[in-house]
């Protein structure tokens, strides 16, 4: 099978040839294998970061779940009837470049208290006061940011990057979210201002009937939606998540399912009742990534053991303890390990825990793909009799 294929069967319900691998390394890997730095691709788009995933993917030939790296902004989700602003400069080092914006529709400018830091070497930070980096809240000098190529992320962009990606694998468009609050300043708010939230709930499921309509009336449509959020369980306890975000995520999966989509949930964090939420109470195909403890609460044997007939688990060996500081070997026996747990019957990706490190050696994660390769085949009855050997002989051969 092609790895497009592969994810194609499993997110159906079927049993593929083997287990898909499917690392998360959606931003520093494949920034580190441009050779570039890091602020050439999120601050000049050069070239943009989820065209650098697309190169990675193939690199290292895994099978692409490109989930939502691709943002599509519709007519007034785009910033249109936004205040005109610019993009300034206010502090450039030989490791960082610091911006800050500032709206430009009235005499002199209007600077938004806020910067964001582009790293030469690691992903940028948003939304930082400028205090905390020593600057003032309106610089004392800027400079415009210059070279940035131009990404328009409409259909045609869309249709390339599908094209790029090719049989790789599969590219998801955002639909819904589930997160409301996103931060200590989102849970304040809330507390203060809890009949805003309430309306901004019944807002955002109007908001994904709309944005589902506008998908569905594309030429070439994503492979699949995407309607998770980073540490949904994080900023939100259970109840706040079920009263506020649910009912969107609930509408925009009903919506998918209806239309024969797939649908996927990223959430790192605490995930464990998540699952639980998304197995049992809708019809979501996929989730990840299922951290382990400390950085999650999810134990994957359990998980398949509860709901691994009703929805793909994808994950989830540790990003820092294995992919980052472990051998091959130690990649390749969590890799066992973790098709052991939930590979059996299919309904399984293979993956790690939330973003690989920037350092993660090029041999762990051909060790991820060599496990599945080896011992992640498939029988016609859904098992894997070449997992079962490995565990027989507790003895890991070694990646070329």
């Amino acid at each position: 099978m092609t790895p497009r294929q592969r994810l194609l069967t499993v997110l159906r319900g079927g049993i593929p040839d083997r287990v898909p691998v499917a690392p998360d390394f959606s931003n520093m890997i494949p920034c580190r294998l441009t050779g570039k730095p890091f602020w050439d691709l999120y601050l000049h788009n050069d070239p943009p970061a989820y065209e650098a995933y697309v190169h990675a993917a193939k690199h290292f030939d895994i099978d692409a779940l490109m989930d939502g790296y691709f943002w599509y902004p519709f007519p007034g989700e785009d910033g249109a009837g936004a205040r005109p602003s610019q993009r300034f400069i206010v502090r450039r080092s030989a490791g960082r470049i610091v911006t800050q914006t500032a709206f430009t529709d009235k005499p002199g400018l209007e600077w938004w208290p806020r910067v964001d830091v582009f790293y030469r070497a690691d992903s940028p930070t948003h939304g930082l006061h400028p205090a905390k980096i020593g600057l003032p809240e309106i610089p004392e000098k800027y400079e415009p940011v210059e070279g940035v190529k131009p990404v328009l992320p409409g259909p045609r962009e869309l249709s390339r990057v599908k094209k790029l990606m090719g049989d790789q694998g599969l590219v998801g468009v955002f639909l819904a979210g589930t997160n409301m609050l996103g931060g200590e300043q989102g849970v304040y708010d809330y507390y203060d201002n809890p009949e805003k939230y309430e309306r901004l709930a019944v807002e955002r499921v109007a908001s994904v009937e709309r944005r589902f309509k506008q998908i569905m009336a594309l030429d070439d449509r994503p492979d699949f939606l995407c309607v998770g959020g980073s540490g949904t369980l994080v900023f939100q306890t259970v109840e706040i998540f079920r009263r506020l975000a649910l009912p969107s995520v609930k509408r925009a999966i009903e919506l998918a399912s209806a239309a024969g989509i797939p649908t996927h949930v990223h959430s790192c964090g605490p995930e464990a009742e998540l699952v639980k939420i998304m197995a049992e109470e809708t019809s979501l195909t996929v989730i990840d990534p299922l951290e382990i403890p400390p950085m999650g609460d999810c134990v994957l044997a359990d998980l398949k053991r509860k709901h691994g007939s009703k929805i793909v688990l994808k994950g989830n060996l540790h990003t820092t303890d294995v992919m980052l500081r472990g051998t091959p070997d130690d990649v390749i026996r969590a890799a066992c390990e973790a098709m052991r747990d939930a590979g059996e019957g299919g309904r399984f990706i293979l993956s790690t825990g939330d973003q690989c490190g920037r350092d993660t050696p090029d041999e762990n994660l051909r060790a991820l793909r060599y496990a599945a390769e080896e011992y992640g085949v498939y029988d016609e009855n859904g098992k894997l009799p070449r997992l079962e050997k490995f565990f027989e002989t507790s003895r890991v051969v070694g990646v070329g």
